[in-house]
């Protein structure tokens, strides 16, 4: 019995020193060596600092930015340590109802006619609440709200949104997108 003991505990020790050590260490390493940009976090760097990370989106509240997707990640939007969506079937009034408010939001912010088409990416959270991209229609509804809130043509911050239209993954994988904190990172750039 006592030797079942010993040799129980000392399976535990290893099987801990493998799996919880070991492992986790060689996979680390392996990841550093060959992705090591998506091991440290897909990171975005400006002027040597880390400004956010192309895999998580951001919230743009000024006038003057690209709006992302509405975020149901924690009470803030955008809270990797909350990534979840918000759990709201179709028919639930409080989706439709927060539906509707981000839909006149949008119309109003930008100045378009009751009535007129918002994109859904606009006005609904993605699965994790933390997703990056915007669809190219979304990021040309807020072309004119943008280039009236920094003075610049319309025609330069389409450009823009043209510039940072990524296509499909593999080219046959979702759809175009468009990152919006690289596209916001780009519009910095522009002389006001």
């Amino acid at each position: 019995m006592a030797r079942r003991i010993v040799t129980s505990i000392l399976m535990l020790i290893l099987m801990t020193v493998l799996t919880g050590i070991i492992y986790p260490l060689a996979i680390t390493g392996m990841a550093q060596l060959v992705f090591p940009n998506q091991a440290n976090g897909s990171l975005i760097h400006r002027n040597g600092k880390a400004v956010g990370s192309k895999l998580i989106g951001q919230n743009f509240a000024s006038s003057a930015y690209f709006h992302g997707r509405p975020s149901a990640a924690g009470p803030n939007g955008y809270d990797a340590a909350a990534s979840s969506g918000s759990n709201l079937g179709p028919t639930n009034k409080v989706l439709l109802d927060k539906i509707a408010s981000r839909v006149e939001k949008i119309r109003s912010e930008n100045s378009l006619p009751k009535g007129s088409e918002v994109p859904s990416d606009l006005v609904t959270a993605s699965g994790s609440g933390l997703d990056p991209h915007i669809s190219p229609a979304a990021a040309y509804l807020q072309v004119s709200r943008i280039a009236k809130a920094r003075g610049i043509p319309d025609s330069e911050v389409k450009i823009l949104v043209d510039k940072n239209i990524e296509g499909r993954q593999y080219g046959i994988l979702g759809k175009e997108r468009v990152d919006v904190l690289q596209l916001n990172l780009d519009l910095d750039k522009l002389k006001r």
